[in-house]
């Protein structure tokens, strides 16, 4: 068993397909087919089930792929360790992000970062605050900038508070509250809402702000995503809380201040563990930002 045969088995299982597993470990669909089938007869067992129309994991594959990852991780873990030490910084750097952060300047940032460690390759994850605490506990993240109440506390991971804010109103162009100044919470009562899923860390502090003042509000529709959201509004269907810093006129919508709108925490979380030098990097490189910023 190698290192090689590891990758073939994961690009098959990723794909579905051995011709475009083959394009993408650059070989010819025979020596991958090759070495997978070497694979399982060292192992015993067949990987995975194949017909002419489509590939799947075997219970044996679905058993031997978490390992055949780790393993492939620890060896580029590996590798970038010893270059570390000669003073070159390469490996992956994965990190997650609300759609809607504002304490930093995410792209201008990692631009930053390609331009020092052009031998990283970085990905970037959109997605909710507690999944990214769930992957960054896992290791499958190295690092994710949350939006969650305050109070809120990350557990099993390292984390620190980068900014706080109101949230405002966002509404359509037409909507009466459109050419407001501000507006109290308790105006916004009556009106259909937009918003993310119930038990969020993206909803919640909405909900507690409603809560705290006695106020009920009616989430007529739930979405997963800024997008869909930003379209609703626009089409009139509710109205939204979103942080200060959304750039609304870029949707085509009105932004009104709340004198006693909820509040959201921006905070950075990574892993406990010895961050791999790529990570180790970009946290150094926040701190530096940071200490710039406040300079």
């Amino acid at each position: 068993m190698d290192l090689q045969q590891m990758r073939y088995v994961l690009a098959v299982a990723e794909t579905a397909n051995f011709t475009r597993a083959a394009e993408r470990c650059h070989v010819v669909q025979s020596a991958l087919s090759h070495q997978v089938a070497r694979l399982e007869k060292e192992l015993g067992a067949r990987l995975f089930e194949r017909t002419s129309r489509r590939v799947w994991l075997t219970p044996a594959g679905e058993a031997f792929l978490p390992a055949a990852r780790q393993a492939l991780e620890a060896a580029e873990r590996a590798r970038a360790e010893v270059a570390a030490t000669t003073g070159a910084i390469r490996g992956r750097l994965t990190i997650g992000s609300i759609p809607t952060v504002a304490a930093v300047d995410l792209p201008a940032v990692l631009q930053d970062y390609h331009v020092r460690y052009p031998q990283v390759r970085i990905s970037l994850r959109t997605g909710s605050s507690e999944r990214f605490i769930d992957q960054v506990r896992a290791g499958e993240l190295d690092a994710a900038f949350l939006g969650v109440p305050p109070g809120f506390r990350s557990q099993g991971v390292h984390d620190r508070e980068l900014a706080q804010g109101r949230h405002v109103a966002v509404v359509a162009p037409s909507h009466r509250l459109a050419m407001d100044r501000e507006v109290e919470l308790r105006l916004l009562a009556d009106e259909l809402f937009v918003d993310f899923a119930e038990g969020s860390a993206a909803r919640a502090q909405s909900d507690q702000a409603f809560t705290a003042a006695g106020l009920h509000r009616d989430v007529a529709f739930e979405v997963s995503g800024i997008e869909l959201m930003v379209r609703m509004v626009r089409n009139g269907l509710g109205i939204a809380l979103l942080p200060a810093a959304f750039d609304a006129e870029r949707h085509g919508l009105r932004v009104v201040p709340i004198t006693d709108g909820p509040v959201r925490v921006e905070r950075l979380v990574w892993s406990r563990s010895t961050p791999s030098p790529a990570a180790a990097a970009f946290l150094g490189l926040l701190d530096s930002d940071a200490t710039a910023s406040t300079a």
